[in-house]
């Protein structure tokens, strides 16, 4: 990958002050004051300056379920990339959020979503000594073919497999600022203490809000009301990774659309955890760093995928994924999932994936085009690491062959999933 750092401070920064002030002292009191504005002219030039730029073909953004997939398969196919997360670990949801309880890659016996997730998943379970469902078995209920990880160990996991397919990883950045330029993007992106910008071919946004198709003022879906977030804790006994769930409190008004709600989010639910520990007079042994959200923007695709779509398995003409999971809409008296019936297995197509009017980005995860319901559904892990891999072949092809997502010919990004054990929807 190309990177070019900006030159860094003087090594001796008291030298050059001391020489500078003898200089302004010997100086015509006016001058000094010319010499003081200009300095400070140049200073401000030098923080708008970026100190890394980095030169990829793919930049990923937000490292949950379907960016670290996403991420994985565009360096796993050849092209450079770059994988952007505002937290401090991989996993979003299964690891920041604590719901390390993946599901469903399986639907009525047998497996339908495996690929660059199932092997993340896999790994973990085995090396971490855990067990794993019967897919040949079609469960009495749903949850019962979800999978138990050890959290921690999947966040690292996560990490080794994207050093080993040549992934760069930026945690603590978010892009601020997309400008769009002959040959893709050029991103400029904030840190602490980092200002990066990324000159980029195409751009996979996995934020879960679709953040960076709103920093570009792409259409967008939001509805009034939002499923309540799940706070995740354990008290009175010692969470065992991987043995069972762990505590969870609902967050009511959840919302993952900016620091601000993020926070308030935050502090409400460690606030009723506090309450509960009081009331309980139990021991707190465990605590996730946030909220787990369920929902928040999703982007207008050239198909939205309706709940009808969904439940009754329609088959798109340019699907590259499977989903299987009940329709789960969480409300504040909880939530009864609504099954399937028998036999369907609903797919993902490649333009609910693409937002309308757009160029040289894709997004994948639960900002998927879809409406409210069929998102319920769409929203987890398995069928987010299903997308994200979809994604991130689609990307990669599209960097190589300079063209944008739509354009990309279905039989070539099912030809490269198939060759990183993706399973492809099958025509009907």
């Amino acid at each position: 990958m190309s990177q070019k750092e900006i030159p860094s401070e003087p090594e001796n920064p008291r030298r050059e002050f001391m020489q500078k002030s003898l200089l302004g002292a010997s100086a015509f009191a006016g001058l000094s004051v010319t010499s003081t504005t200009h300095a400070k002219v140049e200073n401000s030039q030098k923080s708008l300056e970026p100190e890394v730029i980095n030169e990829v073909d793919i930049l990923v953004v937000g490292s949950g379920s379907a960016g670290t997939t996403a991420a994985i398969q565009a360096g796993r196919a050849g092209a450079k990339t770059l994988l952007m997360e505002r937290n401090s670990q991989l996993g979003g949801t299964t690891t920041t959020g604590g719901v390390a309880y993946p599901g469903l890659f399986d639907a009525w016996g047998k497996q339908v979503i495996s690929g660059i997730g199932w092997e993340l998943v896999k790994e973990s379970v085995e090396l971490d000594g855990g067990k794993f469902p019967d897919f040949s078995k079609v469960p009495r209920a749903h949850h019962h073919n979800q999978i138990h990880l050890n959290q921690f160990l999947y966040s690292i996991l996560a990490e080794e497999k994207c050093q080993e397919a040549g992934v760069e990883i930026a945690y603590y950045e978010f892009p601020t600022t997309l400008t769009q330029t002959e040959n893709g993007w050029q991103v400029d992106c904030m840190g602490f203490g980092t200002k990066r910008r990324v000159l980029c071919k195409q751009i996979v946004d996995c934020t879960g809000g679709a953040e960076v198709v709103g920093l570009l003022g792409l259409e967008r879906l939001r509805g009034e009301k939002r499923q309540p977030g799940s706070y995740l804790f354990q008290i009175g006994s010692s969470h065992n990774p991987a043995s069972s769930q762990l505590h969870r409190l609902y967050v009511h008004g959840a919302d993952s659309t900016n620091s601000r709600t993020v926070t308030f989010a935050n502090l409400t639910g460690r606030k009723t955890i506090l309450a509960k520990i009081r009331r309980d007079k139990k021991r707190l042994m465990h605590l996730q760093p946030e909220t787990g959200f369920r929902e928040s923007y999703r982007i207008i695709g050239d198909t939205v995928i309706t709940v009808q779509d969904y439940t009754s398995g329609r088959h798109f003409e340019d699907a590259v994924s499977y989903a299987f999971y009940p329709v789960d809409l969480h409300t504040r008296t909880g939530v009864r999932p609504k099954p399937l019936k028998r036999g369907i297995v609903p797919t993902v197509p490649l333009s609910s994936l693409i937002p309308k009017g757009s160029k040289n980005i894709i997004v994948a995860g639960r900002c998927i085009s879809s409406d409210r319901l069929a998102n319920s559904a769409l929203r987890v892990q398995a069928a987010c690491m299903g997308m994200g891999q979809a994604a991130g072949a689609t990307a990669a092809l599209a960097a190589r062959d300079k063209t944008t997502p739509s354009s990309v010919p279905l039989e070539k990004i099912h030809g490269l999933l198939r060759e990183h054990n993706a399973i492809v929807p099958e025509k009907v």
